[in-house]
């Protein structure tokens, strides 16, 4: 996968997050890492409030939907403010999901790849493996 110059790349899974931003050219990135901002875990998408069953996530599941929930928010923010313009999303296929429900059109807009893999707590470099070979 080709990514552009200075796109914004997202790694996350129900827990973590990491942002970098591709220093390097098309064909070649260069992942700089960008600070890590405070993600708002409110929105518990599952349900918040309901007791734990077999109809209603558990509170690990909930925990995870929220944290992501709060990823989609802040990108979202991002990109209807015009601060974000590229956007590459690389997450676990659960959290991938999840965050694809919450998409603004804004963001949809940024949006230049996905890919459904978790490599949080990987480094840039394996990252940037990660990339070439998609």
């Amino acid at each position: 996968m080709q990514i552009p110059k200075g796109a914004t790349v997202a790694v996350l899974d129900g827990q973590k997050l990491s942002l970098f931003q591709n220093g390097g050219d098309d064909n070649n990135p260069s992942l700089n890492a960008l600070p890590t901002p405070k993600v708002d875990t409110d929105n518990k998408s599952g349900g918040q409030g309901h007791a734990s069953s077999s109809a209603n996530p558990d509170d690990s599941t909930q925990d995870e939907d929220g944290f992501v929930a709060g990823v989609a928010s802040l990108l979202n923010a991002q990109a209807v403010s015009g601060k974000l313009t590229k956007l590459v999303v690389i997450a676990a296929p659960k959290a991938l999901g999840e965050l694809r429900k919450h998409y603004h059109a804004k963001l949809q807009e940024a949006l230049v790849g996905e890919i459904s893999k978790d490599l949080t707590g990987q480094t840039s470099g394996d990252i940037e493996k990660a990339i070439a070979a998609a």
